[in-house]
């Protein structure tokens, strides 16, 4: 039931966001050089990696890092990069893992491969035999700002609870968090 909502939603939803989808690509190729897409190596389930689509906000230069791991991110974003992140639109092209089935609506957001703190964290408690999603429990509770354990336990959590109520619980406090902005880094 789970993957049919997703590939429901995922469907409506690029309907819908058709238009915003080929603006913010439009945007991305004229106020920088480099592909529209950045295709991010992440871990998906059972710590299998998959590429994971999203507008391009860094110059193509930029170390293959989380972004709080770099020294003065600010230098390595184009310039319309730190209003994608803010306003989550880089995250669109994602709907494009949902369809394939890569990733799920709801789930722990997917680690990037090098990022083998996570991943381990993850595989001890179970968490890698989840569908990656889009957002997740951890990510309404925190975002980027969560030290890593603190992220495990609340993807633990999720685990524990999932359920159609809950998935929809989180996809509303997500919408209400991204109108809000809160807990996005720059």
């Amino acid at each position: 039931m789970k993957r049919l909502f997703d590939l429901c939603l995922a469907l409506i939803a690029l309907v819908f966001l058709l238009f915003p989808i080929l603006v913010v690509a439009l945007m991305v190729s004229l106020t920088s050089t480099g592909p529209v897409l950045y295709w991010s190596d992440r871990v998906g389930r059972y710590n299998h990696i998959f590429k994971m689509p999203k507008f391009r906000t860094m110059r193509v230069d930029t170390p293959a890092v989380a972004t709080h791991l770099l020294s003065n991110p600010a230098q390595f974003l184009t310039p319309i990069g730190s209003f994608l992140r803010k306003s989550s639109l880089d995250e669109l092209p994602q709907l494009w893992s949902i369809i394939s089935g890569d990733m799920s609506f709801v789930g722990p957001r997917p680690a990037l491969f090098n990022q083998d703190d996570l991943v381990a964290l993850r595989t001890h408690y179970g968490v890698d035999k989840l569908v990656p999603g889009l957002t997740g429990w951890a990510q309404i509770n925190g975002r980027d700002e969560l030290p890593i354990p603190e992220k495990v336990k609340l993807d633990v959590d999720y685990m524990n609870q999932q359920s159609f109520m809950f998935d929809l619980k989180i996809i509303l406090l997500t919408f209400l968090k991204v109108l809000r902005r809160d807990g996005i880094q720059h």
